[in-house]
């Protein structure tokens, strides 16, 4: 055997279970595509602008306990989200006053409900109320948005467990970005003797009872990595995705209830251009009206939200669109992308010219093109109750998964969620090798 245990991808999930398991102490290698770690977390440092672009993940929603600890371990810290949120209406920007836990509170009834049904379907009927019809706008604006889910595919009922369980709208951000909290997590694993291989996609996954065997591709050959049990973090767009460059063969091939279960859960779609200007100059114009802006949002331009870096100080500001609106600007180039959010910024503070004078440059990213992605961060599916559950069960004491899908507390879609669900993954293999162990012994 090469190892105890083989970890498929180094982001945070696989990060985190590979440190826990090298702390029992036990063989771990980690084998990753991509040739960096962080997985959906990409700083990338513009040289222009002092503040890292983001971009995958970005914030820290709600308490995410194991995010702040690892924060602080690495002698960093974060900052809490905080500013004013304007809403384009009626031809002018007014600040926004609402707020999101009516729209919450909407899905309550859902919850109940004796057959699942689309988000679609749900918010229709209270839109069609005018009781309310503002909650549900509001309530299908964020699931688009908050959630980078299509309504119309989503399922009320695990939308309406999700919030309710454990989504925390509050958020923070890392100071400095998410880079040294991985860099910190990637020497933590070095240190305790854990071997990190990037540019190595593993293509197939031969495994027994007690046995697994990884074949990967790299630059120049392939790698064969044999270890006695194995935890796959996979997204699950790319678990799910047959004859793709990223695509795993199992032999055997997953149980039909796994598969069944990654039937269900979609791959949300996001598009983020992370744009950076010569100046804030949107905290000057009108006499800084907009100086402590968080939030814009300006439904019916390509991308409906945008947000600064406020409490902090930046030049940098991020343009969002999720679910459907995501959809319509697939396929579109690069520098289309950046000069669609760039023009949509300029509209929606009516300076146009200001934004094209202010403008330095742009950079993005299309994860639901990134064949080890697939998609921003994952949600479920009209029929798919209890699958984050099925997904993140292990098979036979040999193979575990884990990542942001199998997250069953409410936290899927975010750093901490994926963090969590790795350490579960570390401490269900460790369980299961030590068992073993003992078993081989009596025998």
């Amino acid at each position: 055997m090469d190892a105890d245990v083989i970890v498929i991808g180094a982001g945070a999930a696989g990060l985190a279970a590979a440190r826990r398991l090298a702390a029992r102490p036990l063989r771990v290698i980690v084998l990753e595509a991509r040739d960096r770690i962080g997985g959906r977390v990409w700083s990338y440092s513009a040289a222009r602008c002092g503040t890292p672009a983001e971009l995958g993940a970005e914030f820290i929603h709600g308490r995410a306990e194991l995010t702040r600890r690892l924060l602080r371990d690495a002698g960093l810290s974060a900052v809490e989200a905080a500013g004013e949120t304007w809403t384009y209406a009626d031809g002018a920007l007014k600040r926004h006053e609402g707020d999101f836990t009516l729209a919450a509170n909407l899905f309550d009834a859902a919850r109940t409900l004796a057959v699942d049904e689309s988000v679609d379907t749900f918010l229709r009927r209270c839109e069609g109320d005018p009781a309310t019809r503002q909650a549900a706008a509001a309530a299908r604006a964020f699931v688009e948005g908050f959630d980078a889910a299509d309504p119309a595919i989503a399922s009320v009922r695990a939308i309406a467990e999700e919030w309710r369980s454990g989504v925390d709208f509050a958020a923070a951000r890392p100071v400095g970005g998410y880079r040294p909290m991985f860099e910190y997590l990637r020497d933590a694993c070095v240190a305790a003797g854990v071997e990190i291989c990037l540019s190595a996609t593993v293509r197939r996954l031969s495994w027994r009872r007690g046995a697994v065997t990884a074949e990967a591709s790299r630059a120049g050959g392939r790698r064969t990595v044999r270890a006695r049990a194995a935890i796959l973090t996979l997204p699950a767009g790319v678990l799910r995705r047959g004859g793709d460059e990223a695509a795993v063969a199992f032999e055997p091939g997953l149980p039909s209830a796994k598969r069944k279960a990654l039937e269900t859960i979609e791959m949300g779609r996001a598009v983020k251009v992370v744009l950076w200007f010569r100046t804030a100059f949107w905290e000057r114009i009108q006499n800084g009206r907009f100086r402590d802006a968080a939030f814009f949002r300006f439904e019916g331009q390509p991308f409906p939200a945008y947000w600064t870096q406020v409490p902090l100080r930046s030049r940098l500001v991020v343009a969002w669109a999720g679910g459907p609106q995501a959809g319509a600007l697939s396929g579109l180039a690069e520098a289309e992308l950046i000069e669609r959010a760039r023009a949509g910024f300029g509209a929606v503070l009516n300076e146009p010219e200001l934004a094209h004078e202010e403008f330095e440059g742009g950079r993005t990213h299309d994860w639901s093109r990134d064949p080890f992605a697939r998609g921003a961060y994952s949600y479920v599916a009209v029929g798919g109750a209890c699958a984050r559950e099925t997904l993140g069960a292990p098979i036979d004491g040999t193979l575990f998964f884990a990542g942001e899908a199998t997250s069953t507390d409410g936290q899927s879609g975010t750093v901490n969620g994926a963090l969590d669900t790795g350490e579960r993954a570390a401490i269900e293999a460790a369980a299961a090798l030590e068992a073993g162990a003992f078993r081989g012994r009596d025998a």
